[in-house]
Formats: C-alpha cells, structure tokens, sequence
C-alpha cells in the first residue's frame, strides 16, 4: 500500500472547536477563548506551551470561526519584510476594523526585536490581530511593548485522556483503517508522546506503516521495537529535542569535546532554537562547573549575549567555542548540591529567627528591641570574623557548602578554614 502523501497529525487535524481535544480551560465553554470567539471579538494573544498541544491548531480554527483572512508565518523563514508585505496587503485590501486580518506567527521567541518591533504599529492600530506561538517563556522571549499588547494564554501538555482519545481519531483515517489495527495495548504510545499529540501520532503512524499484515495486533513491544529501529525517520522532525539537548549537556558534564560539538552540530542542523542552547549552557556553566571555574558562568553568558546580536548561521561558531570551552573545564557540583542541602534544610525546619545582632533597625522601636545590637562590622574585623555567628541559632556549625578536590576549590577549603578556624570542617 502506498504511504499517504501528508503525516497523519496533518490530515485529523480539527477544523472547529468541536473536535479540538484538551486545552479546556480555554476553549471549554467557559474558556476566555471560546468566549471571546462567541462575541466575534478577540485580542491579540500569545499561546504559550510545549510542543505538539495545539497552538496552530488552534489559530487556524479562530480564524475559521469568525470567518477573518488569516496568514501564517514562521519564525524561523520569515523576517520584517514577510511582516510588512503582509500589512501592506492588509491596508490595501482595508480589510481591517471589526474584521481584520488575523496574523499567525509560529515560534515567535525567535524574532528578534527588531522584528518584533515592525508587528507593533500595527497590532495597536487595530490593522492585524496577532496570534503568536511559542514554547518558551514570553516573559522574556517577546517585548514588553508587544506583550503589553497582548493577552497571553498558557496550554498545558495533553493528559492520558486526551491522547487516548487523539488514537480514536487516528484509528478513523482513511490510510489507517485500511489496515485496520488492533490497538490492544497504549502505554509505550503514551510514554514516548511525553504529552504531545503530534509526537503520538508520527509514532503511532510510523508503527501502522511498518505492520506486516492488516488487522494485525499492536501492544507495548511492537511500538517499542518500531521506534527503536526507525529512529532517525521518527526523529526527521525533530521529535528526540530533549533527548538531543540532553546528551549534549552530558557530554559537557563528561568533558567530552567531541561528543559536546557532535550534538551541538545535530542541533544546528536541524535548526534548534540558539538561544535554547545557550541557556543550557549557562545552566551548565554554573551547575556542573561552578566553584572549579567560575570564569565559565561569564563566558556563557557572553554567548548568550553575542548570539542574540548575531543569530544564524553565524552564531553555531560562538555556541562551538562557548561548548568546548564548557567540556574542557574543570567540573564541580559544589553549588548546586550547596543550594539542594540549604532548601532541604528551609523546608525541614521552616523559616528561623534571623538573630538579632543581624536585623536591620531602621526604627527607633527595633533599636530599643536589640535588632541589629552586638553586630561587629565585617570590614572592620577581618580576623575575628570566626567569633560572629550569621547562622540561626539552631544551625551553628552547620556546613551546606562543601569544597570539591579540583584546584580553585581546594583554594576555597583553605580559605574557610583560615577564617573560620574549623567551624565548618
């Protein structure tokens, strides 16, 4: 039988809210979107949420229900002059006011701001309605300026009932039911989904095509024998982008170079977000390096920095040199572990009296209660600081932070030692 042209994701699409599974919390019947689409007016919105939970989904049927022109843009092809061609056409076709055009731009975390800047005009003139995607944060990935303007709406990764029910749907496709399989087990199907509907389908479809006969059963060690063995087809979309991200920081934490720019060069090639990558790298600068070298947390963040000036495909080379350097660091987890044991200790003991030679005494009345008596200033008493408790009481001579053996740290444990005279040993 010949493979159907278009993914199955593709071809169930829903074409109305009716048939839109999960995300009830907005589009339910007392979802703010539903209501908004029910008075024919809606706002300009951010759909924030991970892959595959129905963010496009979504814009197409919005645009459908109230019957407004609709355009699409990626991120990731288009830039200001994509932006402007389109409001130019919009203005030339006065088809703005109540019914204006709706804008889709998918992945919008990656304009940048000068890119995002060209939409404004026309967003707060009313010329557009904007519907932006993303997976990441748009506090800090979309301008304050746009955000503003805009309500931002969060979907969440779908359930186990919702992909049970995207199956049901599946098995309805005119390809699928020519085969008619029997899904008699669904567990390995919903684990490897991790909540994204789109990644559930590609696999489950990825399975039906490798069946060997119609009405042949399919359970747990069938999809697990089909995704193993078709791995780089399964993945051609990008679908292992944890997996990917993942062995790239392990092979950071291991030291290994190699491995480190093999990785990075799988992301690059299939055009990952650079800005993801150098917050992993950050991320990895202080909780696999840290206290070893401290220099690594500034020089992630000078390539956090220097690829949002500089952005594809230019930017692979800063990303190759900051991941290396990353690899090829000393390694300590002294911080992290530090940071873990002190909240461990918060949530086991709850908030401690601050002791009272350390309270601040702005007034006259916590003067006359002692706050801040016996305090002993530190740059005036280098050499008696061992004698000045800035533990709660309850905590003397604990010790949270604990040196690792690599050099700068030894350095550290001697410098402790010096000024504590053993306390924390």
């Amino acid at each position: 039988m010949d493979l159907p042209l278009i993914p199955l994701a593709e071809r169930i699409r829903p074409k109305s809210f009716n048939d839109f599974i999960g995300q009830e919390h907005l589009i339910g019947e007392n979802g703010p979107i539903k209501k908004a689409v029910k008075n024919g007016a809606i706002p300009s919105m951010i759909l924030w949420g991970p892959p595959g939970v129905g963010k496009t989904t979504l814009a197409e049927i919005i645009a459908n229900e109230l019957d407004r022109p609709y355009y699409s843009l990626s991120a990731i092809s288009s830039g200001v002059k994509d932006i402007r061609n389109i409001i130019d056409n919009v203005k030339n076709q006065g088809i703005f006011g109540k019914r204006n055009a709706l804008l889709f731009i998918d992945e919008i975390h990656r304009f940048s701001k000068s890119q995002q800047d060209a939409l404004l005009s026309a967003v707060e003139k009313g010329i557009i309605t904007l519907i932006g995607a993303t997976t990441e944060n748009p506090s800090f990935e979309v301008i304050p300026a746009l955000r503003s303007r805009s309500q931002v709406f969060v979907l969440k990764s779908h359930n186990t009932k919702d992909l049970l029910k995207f199956l049901e749907v599946a098995l309805q496709d005119g390809y699928i039911k020519k085969l008619n399989p029997i899904l008699k087990e669904t567990n390995a199907l919903i684990r490897i989904s991790g909540g994204d509907a789109r990644k559930l389908l590609n696999a489950f479809e990825l399975v039906v095509q490798n069946l060997e006969k119609e009405n042949q059963q399919i359970n747990d060690e069938l999809v697990k024998d089909a995704i193993q063995q078709n791995l780089a087809q399964y993945d051609k979309k990008g679908e292992m982008h944890y997996d990917i991200i993942s062995a790239f920081i392990k092979s950071i934490r291991g030291s290994d170079p190699n491995a480190t720019v093999y990785w990075l060069a799988r992301m690059v090639e299939g055009n990952e977000d650079p800005k993801f990558i150098a917050r992993r790298l950050i991320i990895a600068a202080s909780e696999d390096i840290g206290m070893a070298n401290p220099t690594a947390l500034i020089m992630a963040n000078s390539c956090f920095e220097s690829i949002d000036k500089i952005g594809w495909p230019e930017c692979r080379i800063v990303l190759a040199q900051c991941a290396i350097y990353l690899s090829l660091s000393p390694k300590s987890n002294s911080s992290y572990l530090a940071i873990n044991k002190a909240q461990s200790v918060v949530s086991e003991l709850g908030d401690l009296s601050v002791p009272l030679h350390l309270r601040n005494a702005p007034s006259t009345l916590m003067k006359e209660l002692n706050y801040g008596e016996n305090y002993s200033y530190s740059h005036d008493n280098e050499n008696d600081l061992h004698l000045q408790e800035f533990m709660p009481e309850e905590l003397k001579g604990n010790s949270l932070y604990t040196p690792k053996e690599n050099k700068k740290e030894k350095e550290y444990r001697l410098k402790i030692e010096k000024i504590w005279k053993g306390k924390y040993s």
